[in-house]
């Protein structure tokens, strides 16, 4: 590496309060200062790591991972149920301290996970702490620095907490962390820090313990502090940080920094390099699924398929046998086998428990999901498209959705995953909650004092900035709340609401995302507690998920799936309705010997004239004001217009003008035209506009 120093303890946004940049912008900042490499800490967590890696790559930047591990009480002599006890009760764990890691390679970042899991399964969400020995025998392929805050810790004494980290990582493995940000107090420790290094025969590196890409970003730094601990900018006092230090540094100032301790410049660009672990070495592994002995999990999935498809095709025709042969074969060449088979196996589960399930999507374009029982509309009768659902050449893995009724049933099946796969087999993905416009205008309103009925005012205002330019409505929305747009805390309030938008506020878990994994999960990455008991996340959302090859399952609750799933029990019943035979009142009874969604008829005209008429008030999908607007104009006459109908109230046709040139078309009122003759066969059931993703 050309350059003489490489920064190794940033922490971002993905601190949460601890942190005033997101990863994408610490990794800009770095490439404009000319880093080779980058490293980022974040506390306790991850979370930011996919980001991270994904743009240090795109950068040309190598990323280095790692976390900072609150470290807290003592557990010797403990039982385990002490132990439990005495980690989660955190008014016990006094003096904490951050112990920063680093991973060298990929058991080094197994360790990190596992640790990170350990920490946050015993603690309330959001919190967490490890005792020191908890480290024992996870520390290989870790690296740690050994920094002022340990210093801190009045628990192990000086040089005691030195002592005791050299011992559970080994002395190659330990570096003494030096930093300056001008604080009166600071050299006196760095000086008690490299005198520790000589006696323990450690080396010390020097780092800048960024917080925030530049100095620009300390007032939001200074805000999100606040928000951390509660108060206001005039009510912190040392709470906040006494300078903008924190900033990520130009080598050359660092160097500069540093230049009575040269060698604590060197070992950055030689521990940068010793560490050669990549989020592209996570290892992760979709489970394999237990196929019947005699059987490949493909040979398996070849004979349930041929089976579900006679059941599905009355008759099992000709066109359907040739698209489910081309579709196996791919899922063969893809290795595919067993997610399908494991998707499958969630249905049938829910088939034993009278829970009523539905594939939605992309997935309906495959006749081996509506074979599996996966999903209900046949792909084949309707001429839908298999390479929107799965496809060689995009690489990706397929996506299927189910949707559950919501409630108690939903819960059963994802109770049942977490049974199956077991306790750290399968979470949660995380929903990442940033700050938006209202949450930002309350938080920047109380760290500035604002009086708390005019914040009330600005979080109703500061909402509306969907499809406008905050630019020129910002000073609008400022104004109808009387606030004086000259004012220096007005001006400030304004810059510092832009700057939050889209930070991370804390982490949610999503409406449905679930992941598996063959072995255990939290070796890929760390797990927590949600706030719904019961419930597991990981640190990721579901694109990071994507992005780093993990695999969801999406378990989405609706209330439309228990009302049809009542209906059929009602239709399937011994009766429907009721009849007067003059001799008292008795059951219809039922015509039908069993009716699902895979048989439901597709040509009601009661139902198209419904349709027509926009008399669609609770019918799933098309019962808003939009959807209702439309349904007279569009007048649907076969499913393929349903299809269109849901499709085209949405924001790609409305924002790209799709939705009158398609209407006007269908009248007769616009010729069908196509941008070039080559399309015509992909948009001519669009009328040659593009209404689909």
């Amino acid at each position: 590496m050309s350059s003489s120093y490489v920064e190794l303890h940033t922490a971002s946004a993905f601190s949460f309060l601890q942190g005033a940049s997101l990863p994408e912008a610490l990794v800009d900042r770095a490439a404009e200062l000319g880093y080779p490499a980058l490293a980022l800490v974040d506390r306790d967590g991850v979370y930011g790591a996919p980001r991270f890696h994904k743009a240090a790559l795109a950068a040309g930047i190598k990323p280095i991972i790692g976390a900072e591990l609150t470290i807290g009480g003592k557990l010797e002599g403990k039982s385990q149920k002490e132990k439990v006890q005495a980690t989660s009760n955190f008014e016990l764990l006094t003096s904490n301290f951050p112990l920063p890691v680093l991973c060298e390679s990929q058991d080094g970042y197994r360790n990190l996970c596992r640790l990170i899991t350990t920490m946050k399964l015993r603690a309330p969400k959001g919190a967490g702490a490890l005792a020191l020995e908890e480290l024992e025998g996870l520390t290989g392929g870790l690296v740690a620095l050994v920094g002022r805050a340990a210093l801190a810790s009045r628990r192990y004494g000086v040089g005691g907490l030195l002592d005791r980290v050299v011992g559970l990582f080994g002395r190659d493995r330990v570096y003494v962390e030096l930093q300056r940000h001008f604080r009166r107090d600071e050299e006196a420790d760095n000086q008690t820090l490299v005198d520790l290094a000589s006696a323990f025969h450690v080396p010390v590196v020097a780092t800048g313990g960024v917080r925030f890409a530049t100095p620009a970003e300390r007032p939001l730094f200074d805000v999100l502090t606040c928000i951390h601990h509660h108060t206001t900018l005039a009510q912190a006092g040392t709470r906040l940080a006494p300078n903008a230090e924190r900033y990520l540094k130009a080598p050359a100032e660092m160097t500069a920094l540093f230049r009575d301790v040269p060698e604590a410049l060197a070992r950055t660009r030689e521990l940068a390099d010793r560490l050669q672990f990549t989020m592209a070495d996570l290892g992760y592994r979709f489970p394999d699924y237990p196929a019947p002995p005699g059987e490949t999990q493909m040979s398996f999935l070849r004979k349930i398929a041929d089976l579900g498809a006679r059941e599905r095709y009355r008759p099992y025709h000709d066109r359907a046998r040739a698209q489910i042969a081309r579709e196996l074969d791919l899922i063969e060449k893809l290795s595919l086998a067993g997610y399908f088979l494991i998707v499958w196996d969630i249905v049938n589960f829910c088939r034993q428990h009278d829970i009523l399930v539905q594939g939605r999507g992309s997935a309906a374009n495959s006749a081996v999901c509506y074979s599996l029982g996966i999903t209900a509309v046949d792909p084949v009768g309707m001429d839908l498209l298999f390479e929107r659902f799965l496809s060689e050449e995009r690489g990706e893995w397929p996506d299927i959705d189910l949707d559950l009724p919501s409630g108690d049933r939903r819960e059963r099946v994802i109770q049942h995953v977490y049974e199956k796969y077991g306790r750290l087999g399968a979470a949660m993905t995380a929903n990442v909650i940033t700050y938006r416009g209202r949450s930002a205008a309350r938080e920047v309103g109380k760290a500035l004092g604002f009086d708390p009925t005019q914040i009330d005012r600005l979080a109703k205002v500061m909402n509306h900035f969907e499809f406008t330019d905050p630019a020129d409505m910002l000073p609008r929305h400022l104004a109808s709340v009387g606030l004086d747009l000259n004012a220096d805390r007005v001006r400030l309030f304004a810059r510092l609401w832009s700057e939050m938008q889209d930070l991370p506020r804390h982490l949610g878990q999503h409406s449905g995302g679930m992941v598996v994994c063959q072995g255990q999960l939290d070796a890929c990455v760390p797990l927590e507690n949600a706030s719904m008991p019961g419930r597991v996340v990981v640190q990721w959302d579901k694109d990071d998920c994507a992005d780093m090859g993990i695999v969801k399952v999406d378990l989405l609750g609706l209330g439309m799936m228990a009302v049809l799933q009542d209906s059929l029990t009602l239709v399937n019943g011994p009766g429907f309705g009721i009849r007067d035979s003059g001799f008292g009142k008795s059951p219809i009874p039922n015509p039908q010997s069993h009716l699902d969604l895979a048989h439901l008829p597709p040509d009601d005209p009661a139902v198209y004239r419904l349709l027509q008429e926009a008399d669609t008030i609770g019918v799933f999908q098309v019962e808003s004001r939009a959807q209702m607007a439309t349904l007279p104009r569009l007048k649907p006459a076969c499913f393929y217009d349903i299809v269109v109908q849901v499709a085209i109230i949405r924001p790609g046709p409305i924002v790209g003008q799709m939705v009158h040139p398609y209407l006007n078309r269908r009248a007769g009122r616009e010729p069908v035209r196509y941008p070039h003759p080559s399309l015509e066969p992909i948009l001519a059931r669009t009328l040659g506009v593009p209404l689909f993703q």
